[in-house]
């Protein structure tokens, strides 16, 4: 049933709020069953800001930023995947470049995910308008069903 899953993650602890779900879901399934987690992150900004006085100014990533943030991006995902992989679990990851809704749809799509889970930073009124709402995107954009953790606001606060 849930042999393939996708789990975005941002590097925050916000974002990993799902792992335990997911873990107490795969621990769940028959001891037959081989699940597949794909861990992902996207890296959204593709350029940074030099500032001077009140003016600032996009400038644009070289390539060789491009690989260090991929890299980094990587070596989190392998972080995370350790605590995680086991017999019956195997990990894989992958950074992706752009609209972080949109990649995960795609990652999603390309793998035929039985799952995404992912968590939510449960923002709402100005907050969630200003920022956007990754979560609703998927929910609302992709056609896999999706799992949502809300974050308690104690520990989106620390």
């Amino acid at each position: 049933m849930y042999e393939k899953i996708l789990i975005p993650l941002d590097g925050s602890k916000i974002g990993e709020a799902a792992l335990p779900y997911v873990e107490e879901l795969v621990s769940k399934l028959s001891p037959r069953v081989k699940v597949e987690l794909t861990l992902l992150q996207v890296v959204s900004f593709l350029t940074h800001y030099a500032v001077a006085g009140e003016a600032a100014t996009p400038i644009f990533y070289t390539e060789k930023e491009m690989e260090q943030i991929q890299q980094e991006a990587r070596d989190y995902l392998n972080r995370v995947g350790e605590g995680i992989r086991g017999k019956r679990v195997s990990v894989e990851i992958r950074v992706g470049i752009g609209s972080a809704a949109d990649e995960i749809i795609k990652a999603a799509d390309e793998i035929n995910v039985d799952l995404i889970a992912m968590s939510t930073h449960g923002r709402s009124g100005i907050s969630r308008w200003a920022f956007g709402s990754v979560t609703d995107r998927v929910l609302r954009g992709g056609h896999k069903p999706v799992l949502v953790v809300r974050v308690p606001k104690k520990a989106a606060q620390t």
